[in-house]
């Protein structure tokens, strides 16, 4: 399948119209429920078009959810030296594109229910969890499975997420709001991660 570099300025800007429509249909329909129809029409352009570009719908979510979640890995970098702040900006980064979370969790309900939400776990993990053990070596962060480590980090950015069982944040409600919830969420994976007192 083509990427923009190989397509002329027009192809990469339907290619680009196609992707921002149907990251929204997904996001708010899923795999199952989005409708290529409403895509095309929405993105001004044709099926053949998307197939030619995706070649399945289910293609076109896989582009788009691999997309999202190297968006979240260069957008929100990790640093294991301060896990809390990791946190923090990942907490803003789903106020900024709910989509994003909406696309995983579909993911996780329709594609890989149990275990990896990825395949390639391992290639998109391997510096995360690589930077997570080097700050253990340093003392620096408390022992464990690094893997365990960054999935608990993560699901505490995720607790007003749009996926949360309790409550969605969104980015309209009040600053002092967010800045609440910022300065526990910090204080709490600071408590959760701190190295282990030695004795």
């Amino acid at each position: 399948m083509p990427d923009d570099q190989q397509l002329t300025a027009r192809g990469a800007a339907t290619r680009r119209r196609i992707i921002d429509v149907a990251t929204r249909e997904f996001a708010e329909h899923g795999l199952a429920g989005a409708r290529i129809e409403r895509v095309v029409a929405s993105a001004r352009t044709n099926k053949a078009q998307l197939y030619a570009y995706f070649g399945s719908k289910e293609g076109l979510f896989d582009a788009i959810f691999s997309g999202s979640l190297e968006r979240i890995v260069n957008v929100v970098p990790i640093d294991a030296t301060d896990l809390a702040d990791w946190a923090v900006r990942l907490y803003d980064e789903y106020l900024r594109r709910p989509d994003l979370i909406r696309l995983a969790t579909w993911a996780r309900l329709e594609r890989r229910p149990t275990g990896h939400l990825v395949e390639d776990a391992d290639r998109l993990d391997d510096g995360k969890l690589r930077a997570i053990a080097e700050a253990q070596a340093a003392g620096l962060v408390r022992a464990g499975d690094p893997f365990d480590l960054m999935a608990v980090v993560i699901a505490m950015s995720m607790a007003w997420s749009p996926v949360s069982n309790v409550y969605a944040a969104t980015a309209e409600e009040p600053a002092a709001t967010h800045d609440r919830r910022r300065a526990l969420l910090r204080d709490s994976v600071r408590r959760a991660v701190a190295p282990d007192p030695t004795p």
